[in-house]
């Protein structure tokens, strides 16, 4: 017998939890760019990211990164942040939506979650504020709105920068206003994970104050007005303010750049394999044995994630491991980071937190990514389902 025969057939038999999408377009894309003249620098394919996300969007300012990571830093560069600031947030989101403010010295302050869709819970915000708090980001969990409207109002009354962390929302909408748009700076990302991706990892910063627009460029560019030289309006450039390197690479642009072009086919796809998941599940949320996630109106989802609530934390275990046992993947997410060591640290948890933990315990993520195949999805459905028989 074939060993290594047999372990790649295993392995190709197991169903995995996320793949990177391909469309097939990339490598010629990246091919043609590097028979190409031109230096990686990226004013090429960088520029036709940017201009379509600008006319997409509806942004003045969209600047691509090497991750949201890095674009939620320069938010908290943009915002001046300094030691005893405080920045309010959900705890239950990933690490950088808190790191980028800690490094500027800011303290966190963490808010409970609403159990329908994992969001910020709006009515928990007023509570939260104090006389140091600067800004209130808002995570859109699984590319489901906030409820904007109510948050917004909190924020300008106070006198405080709304940053949306939106991630896992490129082309999903609140009350049709794209994500990320709505308040004072946005943060995509273009990991494999997510349903654009640069080719691994990538980011975009979307600034929609455009008193901030020029200083976000220099931020962008190591602190220099480097981008005023490459244009022209300037004969040389110098250092003028804080900054580091928040560039992606050409090629990362150019394989972006691939994805655009086959944005509909990829939200196609994901739209459909969500729809299924809803519609072959719906027994088991009619029977009370799971719940799924909430539309609430105003908001439009982009299929990010599909998401299941189990009974409890050993219930959802035992449901990744009956999965993991048929050849599936199936992971949690985050894990509240008022609870980690570092959350204790740099951050408090206000008021009571009365779901953030026990919905994050009860919640499974299964398989969708753009590549998918019915064939894998429905091995998945019955997996699923066979669990209670």
């Amino acid at each position: 017998m074939d060993l290594s025969s047999s372990r790649a057939s295993q392995f190709e038999d197991v169903v995995p939890f996320c793949q990177l999408p391909v469309t097939g377009s990339e490598s010629e894309v990246i091919a043609r760019l590097l028979r190409e003249d031109i230096r990686l620098r990226g004013d090429k394919y960088q520029r036709r990211c940017r201009d379509w996300f600008e006319r997409h969007l509806g942004s003045g300012c969209a600047l691509l990164t090497p991750s949201a990571t890095h674009s939620l830093e320069m938010s908290a560069l943009l915002l001046d942040l300094k030691e005893g600031d405080e920045v309010i947030m959900p705890s239950y989101t990933f690490v950088s939506s808190a790191n980028a403010f800690v490094l500027r010295g800011a303290r966190i302050v963490f808010v409970d979650v609403r159990p329908d869709t994992m969001n910020i819970d709006e009515t928990m915000i007023e509570a939260a504020i104090t006389e140091r708090t600067r800004a209130i980001v808002v995570v859109h969990y699984g590319g489901v709105a906030c409820e904007m409207d109510a948050i917004l109002s909190i924020a300008k009354t106070r006198g405080i920068a709304v940053i949306e962390d939106a991630a896992q929302g490129m082309m999903a909408t609140w009350r049709d206003r794209p994500l990320g748009t709505i308040g004072k700076i946005g943060a995509y990302s273009f990991h494999e994970t997510k349903n654009f991706s640069a080719g691994g990892e990538g980011g975009l910063t979307i600034v929609n104050d455009p008193a901030l627009a020029d200083r976000a460029e220099i931020i962008r560019e190591k602190g220099t007005d480097r981008s005023r030289f490459l244009s022209g309006k300037i004969d040389k450039y110098t250092w003028v303010d804080l900054g580091s390197s928040y560039l992606m690479n050409e090629i990362s642009a150019a394989f972006l750049w691939a994805q655009i072009g086959h944005r509909d086919e990829i939200q196609s796809r994901r739209m459909a394999l969500y729809a299924t998941y809803r519609t072959e599940l719906a027994h088991l949320v009619a029977d009370g044995r799971i719940e799924v996630q909430a539309h609430p109106e105003g908001t439009a989802h982009n299929a990010h994630i599909f998401y299941v609530k189990l009974r409890d934390l050993d219930e959802r275990d035992a449901m990744i491991a009956h999965l993991k046992a048929n050849r599936i993947k199936a992971s949690f997410h985050y894990v509240p980071l008022h609870s980690s060591r570092a959350g204790q640290r740099y951050g408090r948890f206000s008021g009571v937190d009365r779901f953030t933990t026990r919905e994050s315990d009860r919640l499974l993520r299964l398989p969708l990514f753009f590549n998918m195949t019915d064939a894998q999805q429905a091995r998945v459905i019955e997996a699923f389902t066979a669990f209670w028989r």
